[in-house]
């Protein structure tokens, strides 16, 4: 069954994946955030940010953020988008807090 091709699985939480600039993103929210971080940066309030940030546990487990923002003012943010929050990556994300001196903040939908 040469050219044919399978139906992609639904997201479990049925996000959407898409792509803006050229990036394949695994939600809107995601993208939107990245196209609100293009203007800012444009805006001059970011100076640049980096895209999925991993963070790395005990156990060979990793976070990851999806993006670190470095603002014009010195601060660095670690921002992670979520439309559901689930137990688990409420958990990872309270071990990196434990672990590292940041503060991640959540956006969600």
């Amino acid at each position: 069954m040469t050219g044919l091709s399978r139906p992609r699985p639904r997201h479990k939480f049925k996000a959407r994946a898409c792509e803006s600039d050229g990036i394949k993103f695994p939600s809107l929210l995601e993208a939107r955030y990245y196209a609100q971080l293009k203007l800012r940066e444009k805006a001059g309030e970011v100076l640049f940010f980096l895209r999925q940030t991993p963070f790395h546990l005990p156990g060979g487990v990793k976070y990851v953020v999806d993006f670190t923002v470095f603002l014009a003012d010195g601060s660095i943010e670690f921002i992670d988008t979520k439309g559901k929050d689930t137990l688990l990556s409420s958990s990872k994300r309270k071990q990196v807090e434990a672990l590292y001196p940041i503060e991640i903040k959540i956006v969600k939908a």
